[in-house]
């Protein structure tokens, strides 16, 4: 299963791409809606290897993932990959420069089964894709409002 969402943002690439790779800010913002997260390593620079692990309630059940930066390329791109007992997935952020002031970002997630119940998890995604391609564009858009006002504020 794949999804994605393309957002517009009126900063300049360089701010955008500091605020998505501020990975402390993240963790933060999950800790604050009831996840679990663990950071593998002390250092907090944005590297291809940085990993946590995840642990957070989904559908009733408790559900543990790791997370890996995968790909990391400064103004320009971060992929992450995630791996559970159930799914394995991987996520990509992109950014493109549409003027000085104005940037766009593509996020695309992609989910694949491993297991039986990890089958039946994804399927139940499916049926119901449209309700998921709408919140997670509505929080794509979120993140992004909430970046162009943080961002704006600081200027």
């Amino acid at each position: 299963m794949e999804l994605s969402s393309k957002e517009d943002v009126d900063a300049p690439l360089s701010e955008v791409f500091e605020a998505i790779s501020d990975f402390a800010s993240f963790e933060r913002s999950a800790i604050r809606r009831g996840v679990d997260v663990q950071r593998l390593s002390d250092d907090i620079t944005p590297q291809v290897g940085l990993a946590w692990d995840v642990r957070t309630d989904f559908r009733g059940k408790p559900r543990e993932m790791r997370l890996q930066v995968s790909s990391y390329e400064p103004s320009t791109k971060i992929s992450l990959d995630g791996d559970s007992a159930a799914l394995q997935g991987s996520g990509q952020i992109e950014l493109l420069a549409l003027s000085p002031q104005r940037t766009r970002f593509s996020v695309t997630v992609k989910l694949k089964a491993k297991t039986l119940s990890g089958r039946l998890l994804l399927q139940s995604l499916k049926l119901a894709r449209s309700k998921a391609n709408r919140r997670f564009k509505h929080r794509v858009a979120e993140f992004a409002s909430l970046t162009e006002e943080r961002l704006n504020r600081s200027a």
